[in-house]
């Protein structure tokens, strides 16, 4: 039952299926249920992807990508913008500052028009399993951030979130691995193993110069960018 509640608790977490009457009045931690974070990915997957099982070109990527933002609410959209906006700021508490504001700037829109232009290119020379395998594969990326890297605030997301430990970590990990070879075979799970680790580690270091470690927006944004990562790898050599 506790499996299946942290289960319940990441889908309710990463996404806007209506589950939440679903978990118990308590509140759950989060980093418990991180194991289940590329399970909840691969549901984004599989649902966004229904219009790539349609059709195939620009306009079915197109509604494929509009589907996962609407699926998500623009969870990991919003993560994005505000990291990038974060660049602009003078020093920490400026940076900081910068992320929790709930305008968008320069940065942010540069950053959301090149993601979009890409997932869709991408979406368009694949179908809905390189989708389903990117999306479970991003959201192993915050799992890993959580486990390695330190809070940027004493409060927050990034902070309350907590912990999860190295069995939830190496679970997280397994089940992305099952589902990304389910869904593209051995090509798909090679580009995982590089570009996972490659695009975790990227956003890993930037947030650690601008902020000093990981916050709500860093974790949105790792899901993001290593979810575009897989996608253009996965396009490139196909």
């Amino acid at each position: 039952m506790a499996r299946l509640q942290q289960l319940i608790l990441a889908l309710v977490f990463l996404t806007r299926l209506p589950l939440g009457r679903f978990l118990p009045p308590k509140v759950l931690p989060l980093a418990g249920a991180a194991w289940a974070f590329p399970v909840a990915g691969a549901v984004v997957g599989a649902i966004a992807g229904i219009p790539l099982w349609l059709g195939h070109g620009l306009l079915p990527a197109a509604l494929a990508v509009t589907l996962a933002v609407w699926l998500t609410g623009a969870l990991h959209e919003d993560a994005l913008a505000d990291f990038a906006d974060a660049g602009g700021g003078r020093d920490r508490a400026d940076r900081l500052r910068i992320m929790r504001d709930s305008t968008i700037g320069s940065y942010g829109t540069a950053a959301l028009v090149c993601a979009t232009l890409i997932r869709v290119a991408a979406l368009s020379a694949l179908g809905p399993m390189a989708l389903i395998a990117a999306a479970t594969a991003g959201r192993l990326a915050p799992v890993l951030l959580m486990q390695t890297m330190p809070p940027a605030r004493s409060d927050g997301l990034g902070q309350g979130a907590g912990r999860p430990g190295r069995a939830a970590c190496a679970v997280a990990a397994g089940l992305a691995a099952l589902v990304i070879a389910l869904a593209t075979g051995i090509t798909g799970v090679l580009a995982a193993i590089l570009i996972v680790p490659l695009a975790t580690w990227m956003v890993a270091k930037r947030a650690l110069r601008l902020v000093g470690g990981q916050t709500g927006d860093v974790l949105g944004a790792a899901v993001l960018v290593t979810e575009i990562a897989v996608l253009a790898t996965l396009a490139l050599t196909a």
